[in-house]
């Protein structure tokens, strides 16, 4: 997805991943963290903006999707990415970026420049979260309904438990297991409506 937002040559070889559900393409796009040498970043803000786009910070397993801080030096390995990227700050200035070997931490190459995009397909604002939480809430209780009118309580419990633990995990991280089983409430699609898949994310 990342090339198709910025590279107008790409060959896509997909079978079922093509009608997949994904995320709505234009808040996908918004949450790209762009950074820049000789820019200046509010650092606290800059991490939380990572754990917004479902990246994970962890110090010592530095993996696809996670992100490691060692002093003024931020480390974050893309989750669509084999290489990692280290940004060297000094104060919060952006001092120098560089591409590196996850495994070694040989430098690769110097950048001018680089975006950042989610760790996820699925990441939507906080504003949308609480309204697609709600949203949820009120059809598992319209399932519930209809289930236990027709006899059926194991099926009744067994969603509800399941999806209560959903929302809790939608509410404390911004994301859940199956999550593309929310999306149609996730991006305030009407009832019936298809899913955003990834032939949305090509250019017009």
């Amino acid at each position: 997805t990342r090339a198709l937002f910025e590279r107008r040559d790409v060959v896509i070889v997909a079978s079922v991943s093509c009608i997949y559900g994904l995320g709505e393409p234009e808040e996908y796009h918004s949450f790209v963290c762009s950074f820049k040498r000789g820019n200046n970043y509010n650092r606290n803000k800059l991490l939380r903006q990572l754990v917004a786009m479902q990246y994970e910070r962890n110090d010592i397993d530095f993996t696809r999707g996670r992100f490691r801080i060692r002093g003024d030096t931020l480390e974050i390995q893309p989750a669509y990415e084999e290489i990692a990227l280290r940004v060297e700050f000094f104060g919060d200035d952006i001092e120098r970026i560089v591409e590196i070997d996850p495994l070694t931490g040989e430098l690769l190459a110097e950048l001018d420049s680089v975006d950042i995009y989610p760790a996820k397909h699925f990441v939507t604002s906080h504003d949308k979260l609480m309204l697609a939480i709600e949203s949820i809430k009120q059809e598992l209780e319209e399932r519930l309904s209809e289930l236990r009118q027709q006899g059926k309580l194991l099926e009744a419990a067994r969603l509800e438990a399941r999806t209560n633990y959903d929302l809790e995990m939608l509410q404390e991280a911004g994301y859940c297991t199956g999550v593309e089983n929310y999306s149609r409430h996730l991006s305030q699609r009407p009832p019936g409506s298809p899913p955003w898949t990834l032939l949305d994310y090509f250019p017009d």
